[in-house]
């Protein structure tokens, strides 16, 4: 993301304001709702489904603080990738760990 404006200033290209505007804004979005409801989904499943780990880890919740990893925030608006701080799930709480581990794991991306 931002990466690609200091990329451009570099290679003497213009670039308007409104464009970094614009690419900081969507990248503060998914810090800070989209990534907190991906794993918000994923915690919920896993409770839905017999693991309260995250719930007693405080991490079933939609602040954006609990799912808050630094160098994954700086990968995203950086480089328009990165990452949010996992979930804790145990799936020995699962009555079909299997099953109930892919559907906790599909739960975030389904999310999205």
């Amino acid at each position: 993301m931002l990466y690609s404006v200091f990329q451009s200033i570099a290679n003497g290209q213009g670039i308007s304001m409104a464009t970094v505007i614009a690419q900081l804004l969507a990248s503060l979005f998914v810090v800070f709702l989209i990534l907190p409801f991906h794993e918000f989904a994923h915690g919920w499943a896993a409770n839905k489904l017999g693991d309260p780990t995250a719930k007693y880890a405080g991490r079933l919740t939609l602040n954006p603080l609990a799912s808050f990893d630094a160098i994954g925030t700086l990968g995203i608006l950086l480089f328009g990738i990165g990452w949010a701080k996992p979930v804790p799930v145990n799936p020995r709480n699962f009555k079909n760990p299997k099953k109930d581990m892919a559907l906790t794991a599909f739960a975030g991306p389904l999310a999205n």
